[in-house]
Parts: structure tokens; sequence; C-alpha cells
């Protein structure tokens, strides 16, 4: 099973791995489920700082967006890229997978991850807001799946079968991830 930390905690007692790992950044809006989950795994580290913005990360990247969109959510037929900064993921509608809830909530995937160069942050946690790092381990794609899956169903309140199946879509992703930098 892997070890998740919260970020930030991790970052504080030195526990950051520096041969690479996954950083997962959850962002809940207050008064929606409309949420965005995004997903960092980095490698060939060469240095990791704490500045005002948040933990800058001097390392390559690849990130995958998971978006959930309520059905009430009214600029659903705006792409999901030229939403505003705190709707928005990098990817237009034929760039993600969807799958349909039977409650009419759409979660997003992007089919490709984004490459990072050089650099990313991590931006300091807000509200509910939160990031965590997950260590390389054996069953990595489980382990993570599992946390897609919990996040999904407890946090965002879907269905416990849609949870499962919208799991399975995003765990159809991860191995575009899952030690690139090997």
């Amino acid at each position: 099973m892997a070890k998740i930390l919260d970020l930030f905690e991790a970052y504080e007692s030195g526990d950051l791995p520096n041969e690479g790992g996954y950083i997962i950044s959850n962002f809940f809006m207050g008064n929606s489920s409309y949420s965005r989950i995004e997903m960092v795994s980095y490698g060939n580290v060469k240095d990791i700082y704490r500045n005002d913005e948040g933990i800058t990360f001097q390392a390559d990247g690849l990130k995958m967006f998971v978006l959930v969109e309520p059905p009430s959510y009214s600029n659903k037929h705006i792409e999901p890229c030229y939403r505003d900064d705190a709707h928005k993921i990098p990817y237009r509608f034929k760039e993600v997978e969807t799958y349909t809830t039977k409650r009419q909530e759409k979660i997003m995937v992007g089919k490709e991850p984004i490459e990072t160069y050089t650099a990313f942050t991590i931006m300091n946690e807000t509200g509910v807001n939160q990031s965590f790092i997950v260590h390389k381990s054996d069953g990595i794609l489980k382990s993570l799946m599992n946390y897609y899956n919990q996040v999904l169903w407890k946090n965002i309140n879907i269905g416990r079968t849609d949870a499962n199946k919208a799991s399975e879509m995003i765990g159809a992703v991860l191995p575009s991830i899952i030690n690139p930098f090997a």
C-alpha cells in the first residue's frame, strides 16, 4: 500500500521523496460539488523549496486533471480550458474522457498528461483544498485508484457505484503518468 501524507507536513518533516513521487491536490468549491483534482508525477528532482506561494519543485513533471461538474453548473457549455481559473482544467471537450453519473454529474479526466518542464509550484492550501504526497511503491496503481474512489465517494458525494466506475475510467489513464522518469 502506498504511503500518503499531507504535502506541507511532509515538507516540514523532511519526508518528501527526492527520487520522485506523486502529488495530488484537491480543489473543492464550498457551495457546490464542482471539484478539480490535479495529480503530478515528478522525477529528475534538482531542488524542492518553500516560498510565499507554496512549494516549488525544480523537477520534470506530468500532470493529470480530473474535473467533477454538477448538473446545476451554469457554464457547462464552455470548454474546460476557457473557464475561469477556479473552474479550469487545460483540456478541450475532445481531449477528455467523460463519465456521466446516474444523478447527471459529469466526471472528466484528461486523456493525455500535460508535461511540465524545469519547475512547478503546488500552491498553499486554502479552506477545504488540500495536497498530498504519495510515495512510489509496489501496487501504486491500485492505491491511486482507491484514493480517487474514496475522494469521489466520500468528499464529493458521488454515488458509490458511480465512484467505482469513474475510478476505473481514471485508472485507465493513470499508467501514462506512473514511473515516467524511472
